[in-house]
């Protein structure tokens, strides 16, 4: 936890004592660099849609690279959806920044297989971007610290070996959201990696990845005393963007 806290507390302490972009630009003032974003994503049996606000700092004279913090709602939808063992203690045996790069360990991964997957997250974002001639953005975020909510589902529970596989597990969004690194993260977390263009002074278009986390928490704990279940998935992204006093 102290990773990912200290990382974010860093970015927040950045963009709070660094100049605006509109500084150079005869701009100043709060309500500039604020975009409000739209976006869908999907990959066959799963999809979600967010609605955004970030809040941009430059840190480069030009002003072309730029560091920012904002709020995302994501609402994520999914059809026969296997969310596995979610834990780094149980997925790498170990914690910390290394199971990054650590092996897995599929003796100790379970799977939870959810027919009808419906979660929401409220989290606060972190945002880089880098501006290539006013027009194009290519940029990438993270979420880092929120809440999740959503209805209860049903799961069937396919267990490496236990008494309790093939049964029905009830299970709820996961509460809490952080990153932290990998399998360490707690929650429901999205982050996007895109290319925009602007094709108006105050809008834009945008395209590329979103790489969502959702998780389940079961009433019950399971084999290896787990109850928290996680599904990884990479989607395509479109996007639109607007920014009222560009």
């Amino acid at each position: 936890m102290k990773y990912s806290l200290t990382t974010f507390l860093l970015v927040l302490s950045l963009t709070t004592s660094i100049n605006a972009q509109e500084t150079s630009t005869g701009k100043t003032g709060y309500k500039y660099n604020n975009n409000f974003d739209l976006a869908l994503s999907s990959a066959g049996a799963q999809s979600s849609g967010a609605l955004s606000w970030v809040k941009f700092h430059s840190i480069t004279k030009k002003g072309r690279f730029k560091l920012g913090y904002g709020l995302r709602f994501t609402s994520q939808f999914g059809k026969d959806l296997n969310y596995t063992t979610a834990p780094a203690i149980l997925t790498s045996k170990q914690t910390g920044p290394q199971v990054l790069f650590s092996e897995t360990f599929p003796e100790n991964i379970d799977t939870l297989v959810v027919p009808s997957s419906q979660n929401n997250a409220l989290n606060i974002s972190v945002n880089l971007q880098y501006t290539i001639k006013e027009k194009f953005d290519i940029g990438f975020n993270i979420d880092a610290i929120g809440v999740s909510f959503g209805g209860r589902t049903t799961g069937k529970y396919m267990a490496y070996q236990s008494t309790d596989k093939g049964t029905q597990q009830s299970a709820k969004p996961t509460s809490y959201n952080l990153l932290l690194v990998s399998d360490n993260d707690i929650g429901m977390l999205n982050s996007e990696l895109y290319f925009r263009y602007w094709f108006n002074q105050r809008w834009a278009i945008r395209a590329g990845a979103t790489f969502l986390f959702t998780e389940y928490t079961t009433d019950k704990k399971l084999r290896l005393n787990n109850d928290r279940w996680r599904n990884k998935s990479l989607m395509g992204l479109v996007g639109i963007t607007f920014s009222p006093f560009r």
